[in-house]
């Protein structure tokens, strides 16, 4: 299950990366605007690194300094691991890991219009980061740790690259409630950020049992129907995402939750913004779901940790 669901994912954000979403696209600019980046941020880097995709700006809370080592976990576009890369300088390097092949490639693309030196990109997943023990200074992440299905091997995994004293600043999705069993059962919302999203006290204390200490998850307050501002940059129909999908079970394989787009389609973009744009129609994504900031440190060994309940 667990292959099929990031298959799934793979999918849908290849088609994306795919794309020709982008900053340029007025609807993809007020996505990220609205959940927490500003003009001046967005047009100090390739247009093409945002594709409206986030739930936060990480890298404005993350408190980067000159030198530093910083690993995006998800990183798409290279949108944050551009934007840290100005924060950690010439001495410092930021790292992006996604387990899609074609954002790898606009990512490294984009690094290389834009005349990057210190950033790097690796294709894997993010529960086996191909990165040492303890190199790590800080960890972001942009609404992506909600898509792993074993999120306990990805804090392991995220303690296990950081130094100690080292830090964890993410923006993500959680849930405020139990979300109703079509959400929850749904292909579209787990590829959407919202469906694999875990409570906000297991949040925390899934943290804490990875061994990180002053974990906070803050709501930002942030609208999620944001996502809907991108709806028809893709030139698909969106009447071809009204048919939600469900999980993929031994009765309900998961080939069947491609969704239909209008053909040709110029733009040649996804129809993941419209399929989120129909959830948030059907749904009050907001009263059960959040976009939080979270944030953890690595403690030195020994160092008390209080869960939650």
């Amino acid at each position: 299950m667990p292959e099929q669901l990031l298959d799934s994912v793979k999918s849908k954000y290849a088609a994306v990366a795919e794309s020709t979403l982008s900053s340029d696209h007025a609807g993809v600019k007020a996505v990220a605007e609205a959940f927490g980046y500003t003009a001046e941020e967005l047009t100090s880097i390739p247009a093409a690194a945002n594709m409206g995709l986030s739930c936060g700006n990480p890298t404005a809370t993350a408190h980067l300094k000159s030198g530093e080592v910083v690993v995006d976990l998800g990183s798409g576009g290279g949108l944050d691991v551009f934007l840290a890369s100005k924060m950690v300088g010439p001495t410092g390097r930021a790292i992006g890991i996604d387990m899609t092949p074609a954002m790898i490639d606009r990512a490294r693309a984009n690094a290389a219009s834009g005349g990057y030196t210190n950033v790097d990109f690796h294709l894997s997943t993010i529960d086996k980061i191909p990165l040492p023990d303890a190199s790590v200074d800080c960890v972001i992440s942009n609404c992506v740790l909600n898509l792993a299905p074993d999120k306990p091997a990805v804090f392991r995994e995220i303690a296990r690259v950081l130094k100690p004293g080292g830090r964890l600043a993410v923006s993500d999705i959680a849930l405020k409630h139990d979300l109703p069993a079509a959400l929850a059962n749904s292909i579209a919302a787990y590829v959407g950020c919202i469906a694999g999203a875990i409570r906000i006290c297991d949040y925390r204390n899934g943290l804490l049992a990875a061994g990180f200490e002053h974990v906070e998850i803050v709501d930002s307050g942030r609208d999620l129907n944001a996502y809907a501002k991108v709806e028809n940059q893709s030139g698909c129909c969106s009447s071809a995402m009204e048919t939600d999908h469900p999980l993929p079970s031994a009765d309900n394989p998961l080939s069947i939750v491609e969704s239909a787009c209008c053909s040709p389609a110029p733009s040649k973009a996804a129809p993941l913004h419209n399929e989120l744009a129909s959830l948030l129609s059907q749904y009050d994504v907001n009263a059960v779901a959040a976009s939080v900031k979270v944030y953890a440190v690595k403690p030195q060994p020994g160092a008390a940790k209080s869960g939650c309940s």
